[in-house]
C-alpha cells in the first residue's frame, strides 16, 4: 500500500475564511482488498441513501428493528425544528435488544462480559439478561413507576446500570443517567428538572483499588422538602456501609431479585421519549436533551453496524464509555445489544491496577472492535507502547475514536501500536473516527472502514443518510480548503426532540444561529478532497492578530513532537495581539525537560509545523492537565491560570489535586 510522506504544512486561509486553515494533511490508508470484500457495508448505501433519505431510513428502520406496529410515514417534517420520525409506528426498545434475539435461539450467546476493577468477573447469555430486564420491570412497576413517569439512574459501569436503562425502556418509562461522577447538587438539579419518580443506585463503587461511594450523594440530593423521588433502589456493590431511610431506600437483591421473569412488552409509539440526558458542563439551569425511541435505535443501530463492520456472530466489541455520558448510551446499552453483538463491560479505570489492565481485557476477551476516546490514546502514549506490547492484540480488526479531534500523531500511534499486531496481518486495523455529540444522538460522521481511504485525524465523511455541511458566516457552504461552522441541513432520525420542558430554549440554542440548519457549535474545515476536520468547539477558537486559530490545530502540532505526550492550548487576553497562544504540555514519559531550551524547541516546531502566527507565546512544561472523569480537559481552569487569575470552581475534575500540581509545578 502506497503512503505519501507524512507532516502537515502551512497553507493560507482563502479570502473570507472564517477559521484559518492552517494544516494539510497527506497520509492515506486504503481499507485492506480482504476487509474490503468482507464489510458489512459498502459505498452503495451512500447512494441509496443521497437519492431519498427518508426512504433510506424506512428502510434501516424496518430491516434493523421489529416493530409490532409498522409506520405509515418516514418523516414528518412539517413543524421544524420539531421532527417526527417513523410516524404511527410502535416499538419497543428492550425488546429489541433482548426478547427477539432469544426468539430467534441466539439466547446462549453472551450479551455482556463484565469486568469489574478488583478483578471480579459476571457473564450475561441474551437469555440471562433479559431475565434480568423483566424482572426489574416489574420490580420498577411494583415500586409505582408507570410509562411516562422519569427514573434517575445514578450507578457505576456495572451490568445492573444496563438493566435499568432497558427495564425503564420496557415499561416507557424515561431514564435520566446521571454520571456517577457528578456531585450531589448535580444530581439534585437533575432530579428535580426531570421530576423522577425513582433513584436507581449502588452504595458505591471501585475507583483506583479503593471503594469510592454513591449513595451519600444521593441522600444529600435528596435532603430537600419538595423532591418528587418515592423511591431508592440500591445495587450493593462494594458493601459500603450506608445511611438507610425505611420505606424509601429498596436493596436491588430484595426487589429485583425477589421479582417475577414474566414480563411481556407492549410497543410503545415511535415518538415516545427513551431518555433525558443532561449535557455535562452546564450552568444554571440544567439542560436536558431529550431522546425518542423509533428514530434513536434506528441511527445507532445501522450507524453501529457500518461505522465498526459488525460482524455479531464472531465479534467482541468494547466501548470504553460510561453510561453516564450519550456514548455509553448509545453504543454500550442500546445499539450493541439490538444488533446482537457481544460486548465488554469494564468498571474502572485504564491504570488499575497498574496501566496495561485495558490491554489484558482485550487479550482476555479478544475483543475486535474497541472504542475510545483520543484522551485515552494519548494517555497511553505518554506510558509508553512498551505497556501494550505485553498483551496479545491480535485480535483487534477495527479500532474507534470518540469524544473530540484526535490528533493525527494519537491517530498513527493508535494504529501503529494498537491496530498492527505482528502477528495477525501486514495491514493494521483501520480506524474510524467518530464526530457526534449527545444531541445528535448517534455517529453523524465517520469513514466507513471497508470503503473509505482514512487520513490520520479526520473524521471524512457524513455518514449516508446524514446532510452535514461546513458554512461561512452568511450560512453559505464554504469551497474546499476553507474553514467555518459545522451545520446539519436536513433532520436526522436520531436528532434530539428537544430541552427537557423548554421548547423556546431548544429553538434558540440550535437553531437560531443559521436559518433552517442545526448549528452543532463546533468548527470545522473541509481539506481539498472535500474531507471534514473538526477543530473543535466555536467557543476554543482564538483570535490573535486577526487570525482565528484553532486549538486543537495547535494542539496536534505541540503532541506531533516526540518529546510531548500530551498538550492544551487556550488564548489568554493580550495588549499588543488581542489573544496570545499559551500551551501547556505534559512531556513523555522518556523526555528530559531542558527548562527554557525545549520551550524555544517546541514554538520553533509549532511554526514549522504550521506557521510563525501560531507559535505559542508561553509554553509551560506540567505534570498533568485538569480533565473531568469522562476526560475531557477543562481548559477554563487553564485559562484562568494564564491569564493570572484565582482558579475557578474544579469540583467535576477526576483529580481535585491536579490545580495545585499545576500551580507547584510553575513555581520551580
Amino acid at each position: 500500500m502506497s503512503q505519501q510522506t507524512p507532516g502537515t504544512t502551512a497553507t493560507q486561509a482563502p479570502q473570507g475564511d472564517a477559521f484559518e486553515n492552517l494544516s494539510q494533511e497527506n497520509r492515506r490508508f486504503a481499507p485492506s482488498a480482504e476487509f474490503a470484500a468482507n464489510a458489512v457495508v459498502t459505498a452503495a448505501d451512500y447512494a441509496e441513501a443521497d437519492a431519498d433519505r427518508p426512504a433510506f431510513w424506512a428502510k434501516q428502520a424496518r430491516e434493523l428493528l421489529s416493530w409490532s406496529k409498522d409506520f405509515t410515514q418516514a418523516l414528518d417534517w412539517s413543524n421544524p425544528p420539531f421532527a417526527k420520525w417513523f410516524v404511527g409506528g410502535e416499538v419497543n426498545a428492550a425488546y429489541n435488544a433482548l426478547d427477539r434475539h432469544v426468539e430467534a435461539g441466539n439466547g446462549d450467546r453472551v450479551a455482556i462480559y463484565f469486568e469489574g476493577e478488583p478483578g471480579d468477573t459476571r457473564t450475561y447469555t441474551y437469555a440471562q439478561l433479559t431475565e434480568e430486564v423483566k424482572k426489574a420491570a416489574n420490580a420498577f412497576e411494583s415500586l409505582g413507576v408507570a410509562k411516562g413517569d422519569r427514573v434517575a439512574v445514578y450507578l457505576p459501569m456495572i451490568p445492573e446500570a444496563v438493566i435499568t436503562l432497558l427495564a425503564c425502556a420496557r415499561i416507557g418509562a424515561i431514564h435520566s443517567v446521571v454520571f456517577g461522577g457528578f456531585s450531589a447538587e448535580a444530581l439534585r438539579s437533575r432530579i428535580d428538572d426531570a421530576e423522577a419518580k425513582l433513584v436507581v443506585t449502588a452504595d458505591g463503587t471501585y475507583r483506583r483499588g479503593k471503594p469510592s461511594a454513591l449513595k451519600p450523594a444521593v441522600d444529600e440530593a435528596l435532603a430537600h422538602d419538595g423532591h418528587t423521588v418515592q423511591n431508592v433502589v440500591v445495587v450493593k456493590r462494594n458493601g459500603q456501609d450506608v445511611d438507610w431511610h425505611e420505606g424509601r431506600d429498596h436493596w436491588w437483591a430484595d426487589t429485583v431479585g425477589a421479582a417475577s421473569a414474566e414480563h411481556t412488552a407492549v410497543g410503545h409509539d415511535s415518538e415516545h421519549p427513551l431518555f433525558i440526558l443532561y449535557t455535562s458542563g452546564t450552568t444554571g439551569k440544567p439542560k436536558g436533551i431529550l431522546h425518542t425511541t423509533g428514530g434513536y435505535l434506528t441511527q445507532g443501530a445501522y450507524t453501529h453496524k457500518a461505522v465498526f463492520d459488525l460482524h455479531p456472530e464472531t465479534d467482541v466489541y468494547w466501548c470504553t464509555a460510561d453510561v453516564g455520558w450519550i456514548t455509553g448510551h448509545s453504543y454500550v446499552a442500546y445499539a450493541p445489544l439490538i444488533n446482537g453483538a457481544t460486548q465488554v463491560m469494564y468498571e474502572g479505570t485504564p491504570d488499575s491496577p497498574h496501566q496495561g489492565r485495558w490491554w489484558e481485557i482485550v487479550e482476555k476477551y479478544k475483543v475486535s472492535i474497541l472504542y475510545t476516546a483520543p484522551t485515552a490514546i494519548r494517555t497511553f502514549m505518554k506510558w509508553g507502547k512498551e505497556i501494550p506490547a505485553k498483551s496479545d492484540l491480535s485480535s483487534i480488526r477495527v479500532l474507534g475514536s470518540v469524544g473530540e479531534p484526535i490528533n493525527p500523531e494519537a491517530w498513527m500511534w493508535y494504529r501503529e501500536v494498537i491496530g498492527a499486531d505482528s502477528g495477525r496481518t501486514a495491514i493494521p486495523a483501520p480506524i474510524v473516527d467518530t464526530w457526534w455529540q449527545t444531541e445528535t444522538g448517534a455517529q453523524m460522521i465517520a469513514p466507513l472502514p471497508g470503503v473509505t481511504a482514512t487520513k490520520p485525524g479526520s473524521a471524512q465523511v457524513p455518514l449516508p443518510g446524514i446532510a452535514v455541511d461546513v458554512v461561512d458566516e452568511l450560512g453559505e457552504s464554504v469551497p474546499n480548503g476553507s474553514g467555518g461552522y459545522l451545520v446539519i441541513r436536513e433532520p436526522w432520525p436520531a436528532m434530539l426532540r428537544g430541552i427537557w420542558g423548554d421548547p423556546e430554549r431548544f429553538k434558540e440554542t440550535y437553531w437560531s444561529r443559521f436559518e433552517t440548519m442545526y448549528f452543532a457549535g463546533d468548527g470545522a474545515k473541509k481539506d481539498e478532497d472535500g474531507d471534514i476536520w473538526l477543530l473543535g468547539r466555536v467557543d476554543d477558537v482564538m483570535n490573535v492578530s486577526g487570525h482565528r486559530l484553532s486549538t486543537a490545530e495547535i494542539e496536534s502540532a505541540l503532541v506531533s513532537h516526540p518529546a510531548v505526550a500530551e498538550a492544551a492550548v487556550v488564548g489568554a487576553a493580550d495588549e499588543t495581539t488581542g489573544q496570545a497562544v499559551v500551551a501547556f504540555v505534559i512531556l513523555r514519559g522518556d523526555a528530559v525537560d531542558t527548562g527554557d531550551a525545549i520551550v524555544q524547541e517546541l514554538r520553533n516546531h509549532v511554526g514549522k509545523e504550521i506557521g510563525p502566527i501560531a507559535k505559542p507565546k508561553t509554553i509551560l512544561v506540567v505534570p498533568e492537565l485538569p480533565k473531568t472523569r469522562s476526560g475531557k480537559i477543562m481548559r477554563r481552569l487553564l485559562k484562568d491560570v494564564a491569564e493570572g487569575r484565582e482558579v475557578g470552581d474544579a469540583t467535576t475534575l477526576a483529580d481535585n489535586t491536579v490545580m495545585a500540581q499545576i500551580a507547584h509545578s510553575l513555581k520551580k
